[in-house]
């Protein structure tokens, strides 16, 4: 089947909020928002906007009728700023207009008094002032402390990563319509509607049951619409109830990248320990999360630093610290990848060091210290299934790369303004939600008479594919066409306490939940045939190409005639189904359990070609071999492991986020924000799939979207190579984004000061 969302996406015909036939008397909400990154607000003048013509209401905290809280895991994010302002861009106050430009000029109106008090971006310089968030963690294997006097040599080094700009093509919006009664209806460009749901509920004090949260489709969200699309929702909802009126809220482009959060950046220190023949003997990492202003999602975050902070490697001593630092910049968030290829960046980085002080090959290192069966990962979790060693050692002999070395090697002694690098990035990324409760979900599952069915799950469609993919699974568990699947939205009122899509794991939780409804149906189905065709065994009964077979043998009945003998029987056509991963668990007392369903692995081996005078280059291929588990979809497949890669690519090279002193973002809109583009990507991307089964997918699909932006960390070190090609004996920094500014002063950092 081919993707099934394409044709229409193409055509401009798939419909997304702004798409929706406008409710009568429309209103329309901007938001004004802090100008200062910290400070004590005096005052706050919305006069002006009142007596301009157009503005219906100016609201402020005082306007909340029920809890002035958003903050998703720690209370401590204000929907409106009431007395203390913590970054440039929180909200303050909402305008609501007859038009979208009278809105805005009403913001503009606005004028706020503020008491500056100190501010601080540095996560270290955050957290030597006590400035944290939660509490500090750590995860601990063996005994580092004594190992390290094993060791034949010992390397240190720091990491400065930075943060990402989601860039969704759809920013963020929500509408809020009254209902009869004290209700609601949102519909908002969410990845959680639960949380939408459950946070526009405790805004306006009233039942989690009044306000019921539609979703059709996201133009992108990448994490950036997990809960951060949470407040626009509540503010729309705000605007809606204290007007009674539908009101709607859309971030411009500039105000969206200004006033939402970003992929975390990290200040890490390492100390790695190895023998002499580079066995990594001990690992001791220590993460400094750059939060921003409030928690938001950024405890998970770090958690899953902590997860992934030894990538594809056994290391049998190891200790892993993290801390959330609480900064005046504003509240990151989650991001695809959720906090491990910060830490993945950290380990590669180690290893590049030690390559680098004992002049062995830095893939030598890599390919020694691969995870095995049954290796223990720092949490407790054993490798099950983990086949990273078998996508190494396929993409070292499909894409030839001893050939690959001598040809770089060749070319780099023939050549002197460019050189040629490469560098191999093993992945290994868990998948389940690590908040163990969140790992489940429900579906709702309609037989119509004509053989038509009806689906709905908390899963949330924003182009990753999870139509085609459920489409696909039910198309198949019920042995009819998939033109005859229907996928709606997802809605609070037929799934109710949805965990939101993220982690990977929307496919494998509500495509399970979905199969276990199809399954209950298919039941009752096949006791009618028993019945009707008086055989003895349900097990030989199957539908397949909407004919129904026992025994192999066709028995004339087909799909459509089934249905409808079912209905005249009086048997139930409908089923909800709820499924919860088994066997997970995660012990935040010990920092020990088994927090992951699977693990997804793969092996990426990246070419560039770096111009040392200039600082430009040139991506020149990325060849794959990533374990898909049995792919539902190989289209949908291959098209997140491309575009996850784009995303990786970008981080690690021209996505620069910079702020000045006030806190103020620089590179605040596309001229200023660099994002891979058609003629950024390598012209040769190869991807070879190693399937395997034994996994909780659906019929043996694993998850995609986020393992295959870290392929795109190789990029970094691919560069690296280039750039010792070219001075061998400089010490350059493991500093991100290595964009062509960074490359050149670091290549030629000796004639800085003359």
């Amino acid at each position: 089947m081919e993707r099934i969302d394409a044709a229409a996406h193409t055509r401009g015909e798939s419909q997304y909020l702004d798409d929706m036939p406008l409710p009568g008397e429309m209103l329309y909400a901007s938001v004004f928002s802090s100008p200062v990154m910290h400070g004590k607000i005096l005052s706050l003048h919305t006069e002006d906007a009142y007596s301009l013509q157009g503005v219906v209401a100016v609201l402020t905290s005082k306007d909340i009728p029920g809890e002035n809280q958003v903050g998703p895991i720690i209370h401590d994010e204000e929907l409106l700023a009431s007395s203390e302002v913590c970054y440039v861009g929180q909200p303050v106050a909402i305008v609501v207009g007859t038009s979208p430009e009278i809105a805005m000029k009403g913001v503009k109106r606005i004028v706020m008094n503020v008491t500056e008090l100190p501010a601080v971006t540095d996560p270290k310089e955050a957290f030597l002032q006590g400035k944290i968030i939660g509490a500090p963690r750590t995860f601990t294997l063996g005994d580092v402390d004594t190992v390290w006097q094993n060791c034949d040599f010992i390397v240190e080094g720091a990491c400065d990563i930075g943060g990402q700009e989601h860039v969704y093509l759809e920013t963020q919006r929500a509408r809020a319509i009254p209902l009869e009664g004290k209700s609601l209806r949102i519909h908002s460009s969410t990845q959680s509607p639960n949380a939408v749901q459950r946070y526009a509920a405790k805004i306006l004090g009233i039942p989690a049951s009044s306000i019921e949260v539609d979703v059709k489709r996201l133009g992108g969200a990448f994490g950036g619409k997990e809960d951060q699309a949470t407040p626009w929702a509540c503010m729309a909802a705000l605007a809606a109830w204290y007007t009674r009126k539908p009101v709607e809220l859309v971030l411009r482009r500039a105000d969206d990248i200004r006033m939402t959060g970003k992929r975390h950046p990290y200040k890490s220190d390492f100390k790695i320990g190895v023998t002499k023949e580079g066995k990594i003997l001990a690992y001791e990492v220590k993460h400094y999360q750059n939060s921003g202003a409030t928690a938001d999602l950024s405890t998970a975050v770090l958690e899953r630093t902590l997860f992934h902070s030894t990538n594809s490697y056994f290391i049998p001593n190891v200790r892993i610290f993290g801390v959330c630092c609480q900064t005046n910049l504003l509240s990151n968030t989650a991001f695809r990848g959720f906090g491990a290829p910060q830490g993945m960046f950290v380990m590669e980085s180690a290893i590049t060091k030690v390559s680098e002080k004992l002049g062995i090959p830095r893939e030598e290192i890599q390919e020694k210290n691969l995870l095995k069966e049954n290796d223990l990962f720092p949490y407790g979790q054993r490798a099950r299934y983990c086949h990273i060693g078998d996508t190494w050692n396929k993409a070292a002999e499909r894409y030839d790369l001893p050939k690959i070395r001598q040809d770089i090697e060749d070319y780099n002694q023939t050549h002197f303004e460019t050189k040629k690098g490469f560098a191999l990035m093993p992945v290994c990324f868990g998948i389940s939600f690590t908040t163990t409760y969140m790992n489940q979900a429900s579906a709702l599952v309609h037989v119509y008479t004509d053989g038509s069915v009806s689906v709905s799950t908390g899963g949330v469609e924003m182009g990753q594919g999870l139509t085609t993919n459920l489409v696909i699974a039910a198309a198949r568990a019920f042995g009819i066409e998939g033109h005859r699947i229907k996928i709606e939205t997802t809605n609070t009122t037929r799934i109710a306490n949805m965990s939101p899509s993220a982690a990977s794991s929307t496919t494998v939780l509500n495509g399970n939940a979905m199969l276990r409804a199809i399954l209950q149906i298919l039941d009752r189905l096949k006791s009618l045939i028993i019945k009707e065709l008086r055989v003895p065994d349900k097990d030989k009964i199957t539908v397949v190409n909407e004919k129904v077979f026992y025994d192999g043998l066709e028995t004339g009945w087909g799909w459509e005639q089934l249905v409808q003998t079912a209905y005249l029987n009086r048997i139930d056509l409908s089923a909800h189904g709820f499924f919860a991963s088994p066997e997970i668990y995660f012990d935040k007392t010990k920092e020990k359990g088994h927090p992951f369903v699977y693990h997804v692995v793969g092996t990426a081996i990246i070419e560039v070609t770096l111009d040392c005078l200039r600082g430009t280059y040139d991506m020149s291929s990325v060849k794959i071999v990533h374990d898909p588990g049995r792919p539902l979809n190989e289209h949908v497949c291959r098209g997140q492991i491309e575009g996850g890669l784009a995303q990786g690519l970008g981080w690690m090279t021209m996505e620069d986020l910079r702020f000045n002193e006030k806190g103020q973002l620089l590179s605040g809109n596309l001229a200023t924000y660099k994002v891979p583009d058609v003629y950024f990507m390598p012209d040769d991307i190869k991807i070879e799939f190693l399937e395997n089964g034994k996994i909780l997918g659906p019929y043996g699909s694993k998850a995609v979207g986020e393992p295959p932006l870290m392929y795109g960390i190789g990029v970094f070190f691919a560069l690296r190579y280039a750039m010792l090609a070219f001075k061998p004996h400089k010490e350059f920094t493991f500093a991100s984004p290595l964009t062509p500014e960074r490359i050149l002063l670091q290549l030629y950092s000796e004639y800085l000061n003359k």
